[in-house]
């Protein structure tokens, strides 16, 4: 049975890393930024029928702008909404920036880890599940601040970003355009298992067939949201492979090719972009260089300084979330970041990088476990799915 010795053998390995990766629970991994966040957040308890069960929150700052704009956050596993929107820098940008923020939070009872359930059909499907009750939760705030509907935005890490894939796909006349940190492509898992396997392995597959899984999930012919993808080059929990995989996705939706219109350095971090035929930037990709899973954050001061650091809100010396709302049209770039590109420079082509890390190919996907296959086949994958919280107990 070679299929589900593969399996056995994946999954045993893949339980190891989610176990290490979620010591201690939610309670444990608690960021700087939920201890400073009380009170910052407002809960919403109705905002209509919710059949995903999600928890809302929003903040709305003082100095709130006319018809502002709207930043859905949503959060990764073992997060809550008030720690990542402080943590992340959202809270501080739409504060200084007058912007609303809408915070869903997810519930130990949908999901053991507190993650969005980004790999369940029925929770990634257009009108059903989570995605309507993130969209539900849009439209009460959108109602309640006068947001101009033009200018609506979803992020989120991890899960969160995944999750934010979803929402661009289910919902993408909602959505003026999106950012993804250390997320998945849309419809890159359909279970549990597919789950795992694409966050710790990847897949790789056509543009276009990324791109007809967008297709798909909504009756939508254009115009797509603009996005920003970044992920850190040493991501161990989700691999860096997906970041490629989303943006030959939304090439695909864009009618762009795959290879970037341009690419720069951003300090010692990698920015590609990718132009449409008017020279307007509708895709841009950050790799943050020896980032692992997390946010990446710029706490020092200056204009780019918002977050506070802790699990999986990483010190980087860069703001992905500033630097998402340059891009998104929030924030206007200050002069020093403007200074820290360095544009039109030499980029190693692939296959000229020297040797790849142990266990990657040049996909940045893994392409091998080593590890000894169990003996209980049937056990170890239980017992991976369980220790992940995807399987109730």
């Amino acid at each position: 049975m070679p299929g589900l010795q593969a399996t056995a053998l994946d999954l045993s390995q893949l339980r190891r890393k989610w176990r290490g990766l979620m010591e201690g629970g939610p309670a444990a991994e608690r960021s700087p930024g939920q201890r400073a966040s009380d009170g910052q957040l407002r809960p919403v308890p109705q905002f209509g029928s919710n059949p995903g069960e999600l928890e809302m929150f929003d903040f709305a700052p003082a100095g709130l702008s006319r018809s502002p704009a709207l930043v859905v956050v949503l959060h990764g596993c073992n997060q809550d909404a008030a720690g990542y929107a402080v943590g992340a820098g959202w809270v501080t940008l739409a504060e200084r920036h007058g912007f609303v923020l809408v915070c869903p939070q997810q519930r130990s009872v949908n999901n053991a880890k507190s993650c969005f359930n980004w790999f369940v059909p029925e929770d990634t499907r257009r009108d059903g599940g989570e995605v309507e009750s993130i969209r539900q939760m849009v439209d009460h705030a959108v109602a309640a601040y006068g947001v101009d509907p033009r200018r609506i935005f979803v992020t989120g890490l991890s899960a969160g970003g995944a999750m934010a894939a979803a929402m661009l796909a289910s919902y993408p006349e909602m959505f003026a355009a999106g950012g993804i940190v250390s997320g998945l492509p849309y419809g890159a898992a359909g279970n549990v298992q597919q789950a795992l396997h694409a966050m710790f392995q990847g897949q790789g597959r056509e543009a276009t067939e990324w791109g007809d899984r967008v297709r798909a999930a909504a009756s939508h012919e254009g115009p797509w949201p603009r996005l920003s993808v970044w992920h850190g080059s040493s991501d161990r929990v989700v691999v860096p492979g997906n970041a490629t995989e989303l943006v030959k996705q939304w090439s695909d939706l864009h009618g762009l090719p795959t290879r970037p219109s341009g690419r720069e350095r951003v300090g010692i971090h990698l920015r590609e972009v990718w132009r449409d035929r008017a020279g307007a930037e509708v895709i841009e990709s950050y790799t943050v260089d020896g980032l692992g899973h997390g946010t990446p954050l710029a706490t020092s001061p200056g204009e780019e300084s918002c977050g506070e650091a802790g699990p999986f809100l990483l010190e980087a010396g860069i703001s992905s979330s500033y630097r998402m709302a340059v891009f998104w049209g929030l924030v206007q770039e200050s002069a020093a970041a403007r200074a820290n590109r360095v544009p039109d420079v030499d980029i190693i082509p692939p296959g000229e990088a020297g040797p790849l890390p142990r266990g990657r190919d040049a996909s940045g996907f893994g392409h091998g476990l080593a590890a000894e296959l169990p003996g209980d086949v049937g056990a170890v994958i239980t017992k991976a799915l369980r220790a992940a919280g995807l399987m109730r107990r």
